[in-house]
């Protein structure tokens, strides 16, 4: 595993295109031992290797529940590798979230740029179990490699591209959310911080992704 996580990790180019990123990112989860994984920069989604990793990380960032929100300033990966034990006391809606989506375990990798912690990598599998004594290392690894692409190619401020994200790039995947969030601090006459709770409990009770929610509001089909 060791040499394989070495042999990924010198092959991503600085300039990869948004195919090679892609690939490279479904390597490093196989790589793992995972079936797929995201990357969480601040309060952006910035890389995940396929839509089941994606959406999995709308129900934490939503109802603020499972291992991501919590992992803080910690250094080591945080295992939860039976679900079935676990979620239901500890997360009860998260747990209904991560069932539909048949996921069996979940290991968060905090991501730091420096010193300073930066976000996370959440990977998933289907089957319980933990991690092998050498995956820790390389998650680890791949979490600095991909901060650093992550950094190199985060758009600019004033980049027309910022949208929804594709498979492996480093597009702003909540781009709509944040919009979709001033409207509401408008419409409402309330914070943004409040705004934001707005938004994530319709999303929550309607059962439909933060993103398609966001979208709506940025459309003005729900109601006010």
């Amino acid at each position: 595993m060791g040499a394989t996580t070495g042999s990924l990790l010198a092959s991503l180019r600085p300039a990869a295109d948004e195919g090679e990123r892609r690939e490279w990112a479904v390597a490093c989860a196989h790589a793992l031992g995972l079936g797929g994984s995201a990357v969480f920069l601040g309060r952006e989604l910035v890389w995940f290797s396929d839509d089941t990793s994606a959406r999995l990380e709308d129900p934490q960032f939503v109802l603020g529940q499972g291992p991501g929100p919590l992992i803080g300033d910690e250094r080591e990966v945080r295992q939860v590798p039976d679900l079935g034990r676990l979620l239901a006391q500890q997360w009860p809606r998260f747990a209904a979230e991560a069932e539909a989506l048949d996921i069996a375990a979940l290991f968060v990798w905090p991501v730091h740029i420096g010193a300073v912690p930066a976000g996370t990598m959440t990977g998933y599998r289907r089957t319980p179990g933990p991690l092998t004594r050498q995956q820790p290392t390389g998650g680890r690894l791949v979490t600095d490699a991909l901060a650093e692409q992550a950094l190199h190619h985060w758009p600019a401020a004033h980049a027309s591209h910022n949208g929804t994200g594709h498979t492996g790039t480093v597009e702003l995947h909540r781009a709509e959310v944040h919009q979709a969030t001033g409207v509401l601090s408008v419409q409402l006459d309330v914070s943004l911080a409040g705004a934001l709770d707005r938004l994530r409990s319709e999303a929550c009770t309607s059962g439909r992704s933060l993103t398609d929610t966001a979208g709506d509001i940025i459309q003005r089909k729900l109601p006010q």
